[in-house]
């Protein structure tokens, strides 16, 4: 705790730069593995900061990788800078006006993200040479989060091995310790093949691979009753076998995303949508193939972790926003609903503040109780290293996820106040834990005693291969 002032003061010598890379990555939205000029700025910056640099790591074009330091210990900082489709936005305006109509948009604040990381990654090298302590800082940059599951695939082609700790953050209304809760996943294509036929005048020789899609989905449907309350099956029709009403249509395909609260629950729930799929195909004289696309597992939380990043919060308290920031915010808020704003205290267990527009305090440990949660593929490497996220509060309380009114708020400066503030506590917590290795110790202790019982299975099988855009198929 000792070292937390000098890291912060190197952030803030720092922190210009990356504001711009942010606003950079920012005005560059790039989706699932084809983050190539964002990977690029990310890779540059790092080698200007002085980083051993590695492109293009674990076979993923659009992934990289930057090491400072010699010996010790060895912590990861993880950073995201994929985009969103359909959401792209003229920043700072709060009113819906796409720059691109159709196009890209930071929806999910990754340009923030990795931005933060780098920055906090950046300030843990100078304090390392500046103190002459061991230790090893990485900065992972990974692509395609947004249901490309990058984490997933590194952790399977062993990028994580050797590493001591893992640190990470992601943009929200509120800043805190990340309670460490979400859904294991997996996203499967089933393709659906019949017998094409004229639908008037031969019908019965058609055997329709679209009516065994509808046959599916109904069977799903019926399973919402008797699975856990906290598991969730959505589905998309991808293709409906051609636009003309008076042929069978021979093939037909469905993407379902599974997620459920552990992975034992998941590996049980993908096994039953298989089966409702089996049986469709069955009911139709059709047939089906599965494909597994990508997979997170639930995140594993960290005791010891997140009650040290809590104790950094908490000494360097909130972020200072002023009354411009507040202001902007304000006229964000316009555009939303009293239940997304109710939703945004909700999510943290807060208590809400009429007229409050920017977070203005720390949100307590183990805050919220996990109803509503999504999927990261930051699960899946909090099974095979000892992981640890906050919360940087950098956008208008209320602020829908994956919304134009996120990708508006990008480059305000708040975005750039709350992406500061993140990167000095994960700093300060990485400097922390390399000066105290008993600290390192009792969170792998944690992280062995949590898996103990349950063995990792990572939710990505070994035959599956990235879905890199050369090589999807659907």
């Amino acid at each position: 705790m000792q070292n937390s002032d000098a890291v912060w003061e190197i952030v803030e010598r720092k922190r210009t730069a990356f504001f711009e890379l942010s606003d950079r990555i920012w005005d560059i939205p790039e989706i699932n593995y084809l983050e190539h000029q964002s990977a690029e700025e990310h890779a540059r910056m790092l080698e200007s900061e002085g980083f051993r640099v590695e492109r293009g790591i674990a076979g993923l074009p659009t992934a990289v990788m930057g090491e400072a330091g010699e010996g010790g210990p060895v912590i990861a900082i993880l950073g995201e800078f994929d985009a969103l489709p359909g959401l792209s936005q003229e920043a700072g305006i709060a009113e819906q006006r796409p720059l691109v109509d159709g196009g890209n948009g930071h929806g999910c604040g990754h340009n923030m993200l990795g931005a933060g990381s780098m920055l906090a990654a950046a300030a843990v090298k100078d304090f390392l040479a500046k103190s002459g302590l061991k230790g090893r800082v990485r900065y992972y940059g990974c692509p395609a989060e947004e249901g490309g599951s990058s984490k997933g695939f590194m952790v399977r082609a062993g990028v994580f091995d050797d590493v001591d700790i893992a640190i990470s953050w992601h943009p929200a209304a509120f800043a805190g310790v990340n309670n460490p809760i979400s859904l294991a996943c997996n996203e499967i294509n089933f393709h659906f093949s019949g017998r094409a036929s004229h639908a008037s005048a031969t019908p019965h020789l058609g055997r329709s691979a679209l009516d065994a899609v509808e046959l599916m989905n109904v069977g799903v449907n019926y399973m919402r009753e008797h699975m856990p309350s906290t598991a969730r099956i959505h589905y998309a029709i991808t293709d409906a076998g051609g636009g003309a009403p008076n042929v069978v249509q021979a093939r037909a395909t469905v993407r379902y995303l599974v997620r459920a609260r552990t992975l034992p629950e998941l590996l049980s729930l993908v096994a039953r949508v298989k089966k409702v799929a089996e049986g469709a195909a069955l009911m139709t004289e059709t047939t089906v193939r599965s494909e597994i696309v990508s997979g997170d597992a639930n995140l594993v939380g960290n005791t010891p972790l997140e009650e040290c990043m809590f104790a950094h919060l908490q000494r360097l308290g909130p972020p200072v926003f002023d009354d411009a920031d507040r202001a902007t915010a304000r006229k964000f808020q316009q555009t939303f609903n009293a239940e997304d704003i109710a939703a945004s205290y909700g999510r943290f267990a807060l208590k809400p503040k009429e007229g409050q527009a920017l977070c203005d305090e720390i949100f307590p440990l183990n805050a919220g109780d996990g109803t509503l949660v999504g999927s990261t593929d930051v699960g899946t490497v909090s099974w095979v290293v000892p992981t640890v996220q906050m919360r940087g509060a950098t956008y208008a309380i209320g602020t829908p996820g994956h919304s134009w009114q996120l990708v508006a708020q990008g480059k305000l400066p708040a975005a750039h106040k709350g992406t500061e503030h993140a990167a000095k506590v994960m700093a300060s917590t990485a400097a922390d834990l390399i000066c105290n290795p008993r600290l390192i110790e009792a969170a792998k202790a944690d992280h062995r005693a949590r898996l103990e019982r349950t063995p990792f299975v990572n939710p990505i099988p070994d035959d599956v291969e990235p879905p890199l855009p050369e090589k999807a198929d659907a």
